[in-house]
């Protein structure tokens, strides 16, 4: 969205100035706002526009339900995998909700992506990482795609290191070897791992570098080279 508050159908407007495909509620908490994104993905999807929620998950099923028909991504934060790794990192007691509403988004056809943000001492354990990627592949589906993120020490956090790439690439392979298709490694600039490939031959799909696409070799959404269909949308570039 934009920095400064607008109207629903004004924002939707200059989306649509600005050749966009679609608006994503990002950075600050969209269920926070709930009404004015509830308003606002009703208009842009009368436009044609696509609609992407980026959320830390807290968020009641009755409002899910009421906002679902106007969302077509879900992009949850699951910080970890335990009742103590929330209660430390979020001061939730009980984390279950979160997953019980990302099940139910998966449920109404909505398309899902998982980031989890990898912090030293707080979620790094294999342990930790296996169940989140066990839950990912049994709950919402070997085809949802993991972001595992790298932390940089910041405020509160400010004394913790900053993720090892290597423990990085562990998640990444945890994820590989739980059998997701589609495991990414965030904030770490040129990193391989940013890229999309096709679960079926490994060819190279989307080539990314930072926020930028630099190729996009996927066609009618299969792989050119075994014609694999790949989960998502992806407008050719």
């Amino acid at each position: 969205m934009y920095s400064e508050y607008l109207p629903p159908d004004e924002s939707v407007e200059r989306a649509r100035a600005s050749k966009c495909i679609g608006i994503s509620w990002t950075f600050n908490e969209p269920t926070l706002w709930f009404e004015y994104t509830l308003d606002s993905a009703k208009c842009a999807k009368s436009h044609g526009l696509f609609t992407n929620y980026v959320t830390n998950g807290y968020i009641s099923e009755a409002a899910l339900d009421e906002i679902a028909p106007s969302l077509d991504v879900y992009r949850v934060d699951i910080k970890g995998f335990s009742d103590k790794t929330y209660q430390k990192m979020g001061h939730i007691k009980n984390y279950s909700g979160i997953l019980r509403v990302t099940e139910k988004a998966k449920q109404y056809g909505i398309h899902v992506e998982v980031v989890t943000n990898v912090i030293p001492e707080f979620n790094d354990s294999e342990g930790e990482l296996w169940d989140i990627a066990s839950w990912i592949k049994n709950a919402l589906g070997p085809e949802t795609p993991w972001h595992v993120t790298r932390f940089y020490p910041h405020l509160e956090l400010g004394h913790l290191t900053a993720t090892a790439i290597p423990d990085l690439e562990k998640a990444w392979m945890i994820g590989k070897g739980e059998g997701l298709w589609h495991v990414y490694i965030g904030n770490v600039t040129g990193h391989k791992r940013e890229n999309t490939y096709c679960h079926i031959c490994g060819e190279l799909l989307i080539e990314r570098y930072v926020f930028d696409v630099v190729a996009n070799k996927i066609k009618a959404g299969r792989c050119p080279r075994c014609d694999a269909l790949i989960p998502g949308r992806f407008p050719d570039v």
